[in-house]
């Protein structure tokens, strides 16, 4: 039995964004119905003609939500429905903490609220990020797993100013570390009539819906497809996930009922930028592409505790992850 049976609906925030929306889709092929918000209904425009193509009408719906810092941001989009994914938040990657990390926690705060006073409300997960864990180390052996905490990216965040861009990942990492801590502190002082799990991806390349842009990591591979280094120059190496898989786990954090209060890690092999002109080369033989660039012998060589994530996407019917491969074929495919 499911945790939430088949045709309930499930609130997805931050529908157009690009994990978002492959939760969302993921949930529609499961047999869910979605409510998705957005902060603008022009940007969903040309997902819902696909959803509707792809699922027949009166499967999604939208909502707008303009500031998930408001008070009640969530309180109309959150009723009668029987999970969430939270997986809105705040990418734009400004270096100064107090334009991002306040309205995070606020988002997650305010959330988790709203959902607290809905009975209907049985699941809920929170997109985290691997950055919430741990940056990513290169050429260090250390182990990632649930008791890992990102906590000196924090203290690096709210530095005094000036705010330089070197500032702009560690306030993205310390927004999402200070908002996945404020999900488990509000599930252990407020126990709500819900089950709460997050899902830690790190990179994720792969499809990108109908009407979506290759952005954040997606926008890595894009980039280098396009023959540009240059965006990528100086980010460590690390590892990565395919969003399809991502978004799976994110379904199996709400419909399992044996997940329960569980961090996820949606990592699925490490890699290197050299790695994906390879992938590249490999599958656009009579395509010319940059040499390669990094130090091959620089690597990611963290020991990430991901047995749980491979079990659960194999329980979904899936051999485990998708290959970097695989997943860059799907990235690249039309172009």
């Amino acid at each position: 039995m499911a945790a939430i049976p088949k045709d309930s609906l499930v609130l997805v925030t931050g529908v157009n964004g690009y994990i978002a929306s492959h939760v969302a889709d993921q949930l529609l092929e499961a047999g869910y119905r979605v409510r998705g918000t957005t902060r603008s209904f022009s940007k969903i425009e040309a997902l819902a003609k696909f959803w509707e193509d792809k699922y027949g009408k009166n499967r999604i719906e939208f909502i707008e939500v303009k500031d998930m810092s408001h008070d009640g941001a969530f309180d109309e989009a959150i009723k009668g429905v029987s999970g969430v994914a939270h997986v809105a938040s705040n990418t734009t990657f400004d270096p100064d903490p107090n334009k991002v990390i306040p309205e995070v926690l606020a988002g997650i705060n305010g959330i988790l609220n709203s959902a607290a006073h809905e009975p209907s409300v049985k699941r809920f997960v929170y997109t985290s990020s691997s950055q919430a864990a741990s940056d990513p180390i290169p050429n260090k052996e250390f182990i990632m797993d649930s008791n890992t905490w990102h906590d000196s990216c924090i203290e690096e965040a709210w530095a005094p100013p000036p705010y330089g861009p070197e500032r702009a990942w560690p306030v993205y990492a310390a927004s999402k570390t200070q908002a996945e801590k404020a999900l488990w502190q509000f599930a252990k002082d407020h126990k709500p009539g819900f089950v709460v799990n997050s899902i830690l991806p790190n990179a994720n390349f792969g499809t990108i819906l109908a009407g979506g842009e290759a952005v954040t990591t997606a926008r890595w591979v894009k980039s280098l497809y396009d023959g540009d280094i240059n965006h990528v120059k100086g980010i460590p190496p690390q590892w990565f996930v395919d969003v399809q898989d991502c978004a799976r786990l994110h379904v199996a954090a709400l419909i399992n009922p044996r997940v329960q209060n569980e961090r996820i890690f949606a990592f699925a092999e490490p890699f290197n930028f050299n790695d994906i002109l390879r992938v590249l080369r490999k599958l656009r033989p009579n395509q010319k592409f940059p040499a390669n660039f990094v130090d091959d012998n620089v690597r990611d060589l963290s020991k990430v505790d991901n047995a749980r994530a491979i079990e659960l996407l194999k329980e979904m019917g899936r051999p485990g992850f998708s290959s970097m491969t695989e997943s860059i074929d799907r990235q690249i495919q039309g172009s």
